[in-house]
């Protein structure tokens, strides 16, 4: 096959996406994905929940709908931001952070299955160049 005949590397991407998401069992991670995307945000720091909505490519009330399910389940907490009263800031709870936890060790086997065909050296280049396109990747309107 040709070079023009070939899938470019975006079609690539989402096809791996789609396919990952569809194997990302809710049982086995205890959660919806989008709802373990979503506390991956808050792993390292809280964050507004307008910044929150920008970085996973949410509309406001799509995102309104997600932190909604997960303030019902206990895994983040929305607190009045104390410098701007109109903003609320998103923190993880300790039972958001186990439940990311439970959801990660599954997704580790997930990630073994998807990416069993590349060797570690390749897995770790993969996520350094994803990692890459990312950070210089355009906002874009949200999903």
């Amino acid at each position: 096959m040709s070079a023009t005949n070939r899938p470019g590397t975006i079609v690539l991407l989402s096809r791996l996406a789609k396919a990952v998401i569809r194997a990302a069992d809710e049982e086995a991670l205890g959660m919806k994905y989008r709802s373990y995307a979503g506390l991956t945000l808050l792993r390292d720091k809280a964050q507004t929940q307008k910044d929150m909505c920008h970085a996973m490519h949410l509309d406001p009330n799509n995102c309104v709908l997600l932190l909604n399910e997960l303030e019902a389940a206990g895994h983040v907490r929305r607190v009045r931001d104390a410098e701007d009263r109109r903003r609320h800031i998103v923190e993880l709870t300790p039972a958001g952070k186990k439940a990311l936890a439970h959801a990660e060790r599954a997704m580790e086997d997930l990630e073994g299955e998807v990416l069993g065909p590349l060797s570690p050296e390749e897995r770790a280049q993969l996520r350094e160049l994803l990692e890459r396109a990312i950070s210089g990747a355009p906002a874009g309107q949200p999903a």
